[in-house]
């Protein structure tokens, strides 16, 4: 009867597939709408100006904090006042790869949006008394936060030990960091070149967002410059170990044990074996089966969790351990290892649910408006979009095989590992069997 109603289940899915939308390209920019019929749209200008590709410490940081300032178009309050006069919400976020400029909107005002937008590119004043007045602080408290978080701590450690530089670069600007609002001015002035721009909009279709950014970015458009790039990422790993002042810390003692590949083809295979891992439970209240899941209910409020970030030419692939104490840590964090290590042997049964779990977080993210922008953001910027089929006949592709090949491949390299919190408890790399 279960595998009636699984294939049933394949029979929905094939009948409700949905088409995503071509990339288009308006005034030099490369353009990509979908529209579901939802009463609001939201537009993201996509920029390959994430921390990776900054020319020197902090700037990418920066330079997000600087959106939607004073510009040839109007001062900062002119924008708010408007903004506010529409019903909008304007943000910006940082990526290691990318740097995203949001508004969110009834249906109908994307040409106001998207001006603002275009003036944000092309005319930002970069004031040296909004940069003193405004951003440092707004970029000391993002430090500030980063650094009371040991989870975000540890991510954020674990890239530069994995990668050194590129995307090694540290998303937060240090406090110690000299930057001046002419070093931003520069970055931005090469950053903002039309082809590291990308627009992607939900609530609206493609053809009426080419039409709102060819009459935006046709007149004052993105500046001048050249393509980001940089050298190919190289895997190096390595360990770092930082004590945690509970009574400063946001979180709890942590530990994150990580490997990375440059291998982009093997990203499909590294989701699934997130999820043969696992981590949390799918029902509240309810103990998870999964060997994270296992490994974390013999600690009372202990957590562990497995993870892979996909970049666009290389992954970091580990597990995230956190517990009320370093003791409670160190036990998860050799359970967890044990796990990693099982990885090369993986049951059909395991296989079977890693996969199906893969395609609904796929499917669950494409729902979610902020997690559709920031997985075809991206896309859309490198000029094609997958659709959500594409996406599945890659996950479905994971075999026994393939999965014991990627985890071989994984394990080639050196570990990435990161201790935050009593080092005299916490275990290093080695004691771990690392």
């Amino acid at each position: 009867m279960f595998t009636r109603q699984l294939a049933q289940r394949s029979a929905r899915a094939v009948a409700q597939r949905r088409t995503y939308a071509s990339v288009s390209e308006a005034s030099g920019v490369k353009v990509a709408g979908i529209d579901n019929g939802q009463p609001t749209t939201s537009i993201s200008v996509v920029v390959k100006a994430g921390s990776r590709f900054e020319s020197r410490p902090g700037v990418a940081h920066a330079l997000k904090n600087f959106a939607f300032k004073n510009t040839k178009a109007g001062s900062a309050l002119k924008t708010v006042r408007e903004t506010e006069l529409y019903g909008g919400v304007l943000s910006s976020a940082l990526t290691r790869e990318h740097l995203f400029l949001n508004a969110e909107f009834l249906r109908g005002d994307e040409d106001y949006f998207l001006s603002l937008m275009s003036s944000v590119l092309s005319s930002t004043k970069f004031t040296p008394h909004e940069f003193g007045e405004v951003v440092v602080p707004t970029i000391e408290a993002d430090s500030l936060a980063a650094l009371s978080s040991p989870s975000t701590m540890a991510f954020d450690i674990a890239h530069t030990l994995a990668f050194r530089r590129g995307l090694g670069n540290s998303l937060f600007a240090s406090p110690h960091t000299e930057l001046t609002a002419e070093n931003v001015k520069e970055y931005a002035s090469k950053a903002f070149a039309k082809s590291n721009v990308a627009v992607i909009g939900t609530g609206i279709s493609t053809e009426a967002l080419e039409k709102a950014v060819a009459k935006a970015f046709g007149g004052a458009s993105a500046a001048g410059g050249s393509s980001s790039s940089g050298p190919a990422t190289q895997y190096f790993g390595g360990e770092q170990r930082l004590p945690l002042d509970l009574h400063a810390a946001e979180g709890q003692p942590t530990m994150l044990i990580a490997f990375g590949s440059t291998d982009a083809a093997a990203t499909p295979a590294l989701a699934v074996l997130k999820n043969v891992l696992g981590g949390e439970s799918d029902l509240k209240w309810v103990p998870g089966t999964s060997p994270l899941a296992l490994a974390a209910a013999k600690v009372p409020g202990g957590k562990a969790k497995a993870f892979v970030l996909p970049y666009s030419d290389a992954s970091l692939f580990g597990v995230l351990v956190s517990a009320p104490t370093s003791e409670g840590v160190k036990a998860i964090a050799g359970d967890a290892v044990a796990a990693i290590k099982a990885l090369g042997q993986v049951n059909e049964e395991a296989l079977k649910k890693a996969v199906a779990k893969t395609k609904f977080e796929v499917a669950s993210v494409v729902e979610n408006k902020e997690g559709l922008i920031a997985l075809t953001g991206p896309q859309v910027l490198s000029g094609s979009v997958k659709s959500l089929e594409d996406a599945f006949g890659a996950i479905e592709k994971a075999s026994t095989e393939s999965l014991s090949k990627a985890a071989a491949a994984l394990f080639k390299g050196k570990p990435t590992v990161v201790a935050v919190g009593d080092l005299s408890v916490l275990p290093y790399a080695d004691e771990l069997g690392l």
